[in-house]
């Protein structure tokens, strides 16, 4: 849960990266910490196995200073994949404003994914998350990778979920940023509901998501630009704006959430490592 504190004007929010053992979630952080300005970042923290599988977390503290004098800072974190750590994921999922969900592309990571699915959905309730209450992203992973889900049927998943749905490699950094903005976006919108974050701390969803992103790549900033660009300092993005509203896997539902006017379950997908 955000955390405010007013005597030295900081706000703290929390971003968990969930999904199966070798995903790509540690990937994602590593990507991100090349592409963010070093000023506007912290110093990546692991905790590995000696199989090189992250073991507790990783850590990876984004920061900025608002006009309005607030220091803002999002603690990136991601949880251990492999099924002996539930107890763990479910620690770190605790306080959660924001999940990127990371599922592996690859046809035989169908049944894992939809496993991490359903195991984060109970960590969750079991942390007094409501499922449907916090923002949620969703990467399919490894799209380089032979014998993956088509792009046809990653369309046909987006168009049925309720969350946003995104395409990556994320070892060479494609997919990463874009499914950060798309959540985070979604977590300020969800934190300016509760708490009139914009009329309280004097930040607009435009400068939120500019201050995060503001030193990137020329290639990425381009393309990042354009969700930008349709997002009004102020106020909030105009609907059409960002990345659509999607889900993941269509064959095996995942769990009861559904979408808020009664569409299908969501299913489980994929993403890389």
């Amino acid at each position: 849960m955000v955390q405010f504190n007013q005597a030295q004007r900081e706000i703290t929010l929390k971003v968990v990266y969930y999904g199966p053992a070798l995903s790509g979630k540690t990937t994602n952080l590593q990507m991100i910490h090349q592409f963010l300005d070093p000023q506007a970042r912290g110093r990546l923290m692991s905790l590995d196995t000696a199989d090189d599988r992250t073991l507790f977390f990783d850590l990876l503290p984004v920061f900025f200073k608002s006009k309005s004098g607030f220091k803002v800072k999002i603690k990136l974190y991601t949880v251990p994949g492999q099924i002996m750590h539930t107890s763990t994921r479910r620690i770190v999922l605790s306080g959660a404003d924001g999940v990127v969900f990371i599922a592996d592309s690859q046809r035989a990571e169908a049944k894992a994914n939809n496993d991490a699915w359903r195991s984060m959905m109970e960590n969750l309730r079991q942390n007094g998350i409501a499922p449907d209450s916090i923002p949620i992203a969703i990467q399919f992973n490894k799209r380089d990778l032979p014998n993956v889900r088509t792009d046809a049927e990653i369309e046909e998943i987006r168009a049925k979920s309720k969350e946003p749905v995104f395409a990556a490699v994320a070892i060479r950094g494609e997919g990463v940023l874009e499914t950060l903005f798309a959540l985070l976006k979604l977590a300020y919108r969800n934190l300016n509901a509760k708490y009139d974050f914009e009329g309280k701390f004097g930040i607009s969803e435009g400068e939120f998501l500019r201050s995060v992103f503001k030193r990137v790549s020329p290639a990425v900033a381009a393309q990042l630009q354009s969700k930008l660009g349709s997002t009004r300092e102020g106020g909030p993005a105009e609907s059409g704006s960002g990345p659509p509203a999607s889900s993941l896997d269509v064959d095996d539902p995942l769990d009861d959430r559904t979408t808020p006017d009664g569409r299908s379950k969501t299913g489980g997908g994929g993403a890389a490592s």
